[in-house]
């Protein structure tokens, strides 16, 4: 019997902790995933943004409203409430784009099954690519509900926040993929890129404070940041954060360009191997 609880008895899994490979015709393999994802979703997507808003919005807020009335003329927790958001699914999408990509071809074997049928190496790309896309959509449509319902944002520009967070999450996670495509052996590799790049990435692409206040030679990290481009373009559409309709478009073409390029990537990577 599969318990979701329980990885030696997760599809692909066997008791004695080895993978035996995914088997697409077992309805318990749909099964898991389906229980799995939900779960999963709620907790990245709700838990997470309801303890952020309280911890940072609200209780730094006070402080910062108190000291200096606000960010850019707006209350602490309505400046943070979209870099929040934007950042939660940004590091979800790099999560779901190393380990587990990783283990569908060494471990899983699930892109190899997938290759066995009438998909295509594209086809296997694109379709998990489009997966994590529509995941960043449904935590992202969580977090903002979240928000709305603690009175953060404006439940209406504000919806249009979840696209943009969801073209933020793809614009980092298919290069991501791509890299991972070619990774072989586990080693130290993710670990690097969660501490040198998604790290850096969170504390200096302007989600707690606006870009311009910090040094002009940390400021560069943010404007080759997908997570910074994403957090101006829902603060625009969540409080009206004056934005030039030029700006507008150099963030909408920084983020499109970069989940084309990497999408591209990630075929070839993903072709490359599984063509071997």
């Amino acid at each position: 019997m599969t318990d979701p609880r329980n990885p030696s008895t997760r599809p692909g899994s066997d008791p004695a902790g080895g993978s035996a490979g995914v088997d697409l015709a077992d309805p318990n393999t749909l099964a898991y995933s389906v229980r799995a994802l939900p779960a999963s979703i709620q907790a990245s997507g709700g838990r997470g943004p309801a303890g952020g808003d309280q911890a940072v919005g609200r209780s730094t807020g006070r402080r910062v409203d108190k000291a200096s009335g606000g960010v850019d003329g707006v209350p602490y927790l309505t400046f943070v409430a979209p870099g929040l958001l934007v950042a939660t699914v940004v590091m979800s999408a790099a999560n779901e784009t190393m380990f587990p990509v990783m283990d569908g071809f060494k471990w899983g074997k699930l892109y190899f099954a997938r290759a066995t049928t009438a998909a295509s190496p594209t086809q296997v790309a694109l379709g998990e690519l489009l997966a994590v896309a529509i995941r960043m959509a449904a935590e992202a449509a969580v977090f903002w509900l979240v928000l709305v319902l603690l009175g953060a944002v404006n439940p209406t520009t504000s919806v249009l926040m979840i696209p943009v967070t969801a073209l933020a999450g793809v614009a980092f996670g298919a290069p991501l993929m791509a890299y991972s495509a070619t990774v072989e052996q586990e080693g130290y590799q993710f670990s690097m890129v969660q501490r040198f790049i998604v790290m850096p990435m969170f504390l200096f692409a302007g989600t707690f404070y606006p870009l311009s206040a910090m040094p002009g030679y940390l400021q560069w990290i943010g404007w080759i940041s997908p997570m910074w481009h994403g957090t101006q373009l829902a603060r625009a559409v969540s409080f009206g954060l004056p934005l030039a309709g030029w700006e507008v478009a150099v963030h909408l073409a920084f983020l499109g360009a970069l989940a084309a390029l990497g999408a591209w990537l990630a075929v070839r990577n993903f072709t490359r191997r599984l063509q071997r």
